[in-house]
């Protein structure tokens, strides 16, 4: 499996520490991907609780002129 450099966006192999084209440090400890993994899930939870809100105040806010 490849990993993808976040710096110039090559493809290194997996098992690198350090991307081969731009020799910047790519190894990501294992608890800090998942840690990011659920902070994007937290993230995405958060905007899918903001979107129904947003809709509610907008039904609420319809009702109320009509």
């Amino acid at each position: 499996m490849a990993l993808t450099c976040p710096y110039c966006l090559r493809d290194n192999d997996d098992r690198v520490l350090v991307c081969t084209t731009c020799s910047r440090d790519i190894a990501i400890p294992e608890a800090l991907a998942q840690e990011r993994l659920d902070l994007i899930a937290k993230r995405d939870a958060a905007l899918d609780k903001l979107a129904r809100i947003r809709s509610e105040i907008t039904s609420f806010r319809a009702g109320r002129k009509g």
